[in-house]
């Protein structure tokens, strides 16, 4: 086969209509004179309507002002990661390895790729809470310009892509983690831009190698940033290439171990640099118990993710019968839970019946249907939507309600293309009955997510059964308007159903923006009254609210909660304000919340610093790293983000005592149920950060400071 003989098909698709209407371009413009170059660049396309870019300018610009708005209000927002950023801006080699201090005691539980991002922007900007948080927004900016970009090329239609970068902007899980310091901004940004290359790979057969590498590289980049998760993109990246390229198919299985070789390259240099490392000049690798990055990626953040036995987690693994311990119930309908479904579910069914729907338009379209362009980008959404979906739904390990926003891009990408396919076939029955049902299955979905967050905006539910209910009525009867109003009365029908379809999940994202968010688990939204493990007041603004999991000796993982607001009054605050200064009260922090400080345990811990490697230790990352962050020195966490990783040893520890490493201890961060009040808290019990606890509590004598117990262990071993 030529390997040249679809291309005038698929780059014709960029700048004409589908083959399937007699009107598709109506929206497209004539084209006028040359104009310069910074008319060009604000014309756009000259297939496009002339609003097109201009709209495309509202939408970024929109976008960064809702992902930009009280940024600051947040915080240190996960001050377990705030944390480890400050480490690498105080050193390259912490920054290298993920470590959550300068001294490198242990790394976060993940691999270091967005802490790499946050470090550097610290290192340029100066420590703050805009400095880490900023990049995640504009990594949201980069995300919808892509997606528009890609839907656009997709569809040759760039209403298509406005619909879809609309879409994904005002996901309301987006928005919550766009504005936060997770590692999934820049997961979705780069699993978004292999997606984008792939199609770019169908679309130019002699270059496709090329384009597959660097969506492979991008992949590979991906793991760097989450581990595994990144690798749910891959069956639909591989299994497009192979239904829908035009080469022979021997080349297409070489161009995809191109792919999978760029993916390993891009992916495994750190992992192989760390596993060659000497162990004893690294960190400990966090949320492993052997100290292996190999055993974190297919043990911790691996297999136990699906099957729920997770050693060292504060979850008890998955419950016979479909449960999730305490991470929700498994499912099909796990997404549309009270936790879950306000965060991504609103144009869930709408995205899988135009999914259906609008591939069987385009597969009855065309001759070549392997090849079009809308059924390849239909496929590849569809399948990264549908496998990253399952998962989420079924996996029995650790789950938070905040990862579904890697379900976002797929969702609204299937809405762009799967609404310009329903444009281009809007004479038929299937196109209006499918609108019909995507505008009442979206009504129903708002009502019900609108139901469970009692008085929040009471009138938006009939307003959405109403508009929507009246579109539908209207897209029944389009074909009895009159055939010079037909084209203007389809319009306000699609204005009215896109404010209808939205208007539930920008509500929710303009409340979740207006809101302060800290701590390890966040929501996006108000509050529904039965919030998951984290989701406290406010719709998971702050720690609280749900049972937390127990611990794999049964305790709770409750570490003793903070004795003050956080930041500018955040509830759940994860440290003090960004600049130093205690907001409120000090507080030890736990399992989920940071630590908080005062200006007096600040000069206490600050003094003399020159003199040891770590001011201070405390068990667990998050009870370490509001004190971190509020002195600038390191803060040793014992034991990792859960206090049960066997980092450092009694042993090694006293040894450190001994060689004069380490000035304080603070308490009160409840080890193995030996926290303040009795309070179980990170660790397990006889693990080793109980064991360092209660040799501390038997050697030292206790000094509190605001409400807070601490050790000085400047005098060595009696």
């Amino acid at each position: 086969m030529d390997q040249t003989a679809t291309m005038p098909e698929t780059h014709q698709t960029r700048s004409t209509p589908d083959a399937g209407s007699s009107d598709a371009g109506s929206f497209d413009g004539p084209t006028s004179r040359t104009p310069g170059v910074l008319a060009r660049a604000w014309r756009g396309d000259s297939a496009d309507h002339p609003a097109a870019r201009p709209a495309l300018v509202l939408l970024l610009v929109g976008t960064a002002a809702l992902y930009l708005w009280g940024l600051g209000s947040s915080g240190w927002a996960n001050s377990f990661y705030s944390a480890a950023a400050q480490a690498g801006s105080d050193s390259w080699k912490a920054m290298f390895f993920g470590a959550s201090d300068a001294a490198g005691s242990i790394t976060v539980d993940k691999t270091p790729l967005s802490i790499w991002v946050m470090a550097l922007s610290v290192r340029l900007f100066g420590l703050s809470s805009w400095s880490i948080l900023v990049p995640q927004a504009l990594m949201g900016v980069a995300t919808v310009a892509l997606l528009h970009t890609t839907v656009r090329r997709t569809t040759g239609n760039a209403w298509a892509g406005l619909g879809a970068g609309l879409v994904l902007a005002l996901t309301p899980v987006a928005v919550l983690m766009f504005r936060f310091n997770n590692p999934d901004a820049l997961l979705v940004l780069l699993l978004v831009g292999a997606t984008a290359a792939t199609l770019r790979a169908l679309e130019d057969p002699r270059r496709a190698a090329r384009w597959l590498a660097l969506g492979g590289a991008l992949v590979g980049l991906g793991f760097l940033t989450k581990m595994l998760q990144a690798f749910l993109v891959l069956p639909a990246l591989a299994g497009v290439y192979l239904l829908a390229a035009s080469v022979p198919l021997a080349r297409r299985l070489v161009h995809l171990v191109v792919a999978f070789a760029a993916m390993v390259v891009a992916g495994g240099w750190w992992v192989l640099a760390v596993e060659l490392w000497p162990a004893s000049s690294r960190p400990w690798i966090g949320g492993s118990q052997d100290n292996s990055i190999l055993e974190l990626t297919l043990g911790y953040n691996g297999l136990g993710r699906l099957n729920g036995n997770e050693v060292g987690s504060v979850g008890g693994g998955g419950m016979p019968g479909g449960g999730g311990a305490g991470w929700g119930e498994t499912g099909l309908l796990r997404l549309f839970s009270s936790e879950i479904g306000g965060q991504v579910a609103w144009l869930l069914p709408a995205a899988l019946l135009l999914l259906v729907a609008a591939l069987w338009l385009t597969l009855r379209a065309g001759e070549d249907r392997r090849t079009r362009p809308v059924t390849a980008g239909l496929v590849v959404w569809g399948l990264w939507l549908l496998v990253t979906g399952l998962t989420f739904s079924l996996m029995a390990g650790i789950f938070h309600a905040y990862y579904t926003v890697a379900l976002a891009p797929a969702i609204a990408a299937i809405l762009g293309i799967g609404g310009h396919v329903l444009w281009q076939h809007r004479h038929t029955v299937t196109a209006a009955v499918t609108a019909v049902a995507v505008l009442l299955s979206t009504a129903a979905m708002a009502t019900v997510l609108l139901g469970r967050s009692d008085g929040f905006l009471p009138w938006l539910a009939p307003l959405v059964v109403t508009l929507a209910g009246v579109s539908a009525i209207m897209v029944v009867l389009l074909k009895f308007v009159p055939a010079r109003l037909r084209r203007r009365a389809g319009l306000a029908v699609a204005l009215a159903s896109l404010v209808a379809l939205l208007a539930g999940p920008t509500a929710y994202a303009v409340d979740t923006a207006g809101s302060a968010h800290t701590g390890s688990i966040p929501s996006a939204g108000p509050s529904t009254g039965r919030g998951g493990f984290g989701a406290g007041p406010g719709g998971g603004r702050g720690p609280g609210g749900g049972q937390p999991p127990q611990l794999q000796d049964g305790r709770t993982g409750q570490g003793q909660p903070p004795q003050g607001a956080g930041p500018q009054g955040a509830p759940g605050g994860t440290g003090t304000a960004p600049g130093g200064g205690n907001q409120g009260g000090p507080g030890t922090g736990g399992l989920l919340d940071g630590s908080t400080s005062s200006e007096a345990i600040d000069a206490l811990l600050t003094q003399d610093a020159g003199s040891y490697t770590w001011v201070a230790a405390a068990i667990g990352s998050n009870s370490a790293s509001g004190y971190q962050l509020s002195t600038g020195e390191p803060v040793m966490a014992i034991g990792g983000f859960n206090g049960s990783d066997p980092s450092p040893t009694l042993a090694q520890f006293q040894q450190l005592v001994a060689d004069g490493e380490v000035h304080w201890f603070i308490g009160g961060g409840g080890a193995g149920g030996r926290g303040a009040g009795g309070r179980g808290g990170p660790g397990a019990s006889g693990g080793t950060s109980t064991q360092i606890q209660a040799w501390v509590e038997e050697t030292f004598t206790a000094t509190t400071v605001d409400g807070t117990t601490l050790y000085d262990l400047s005098g060595g071993i009696a």
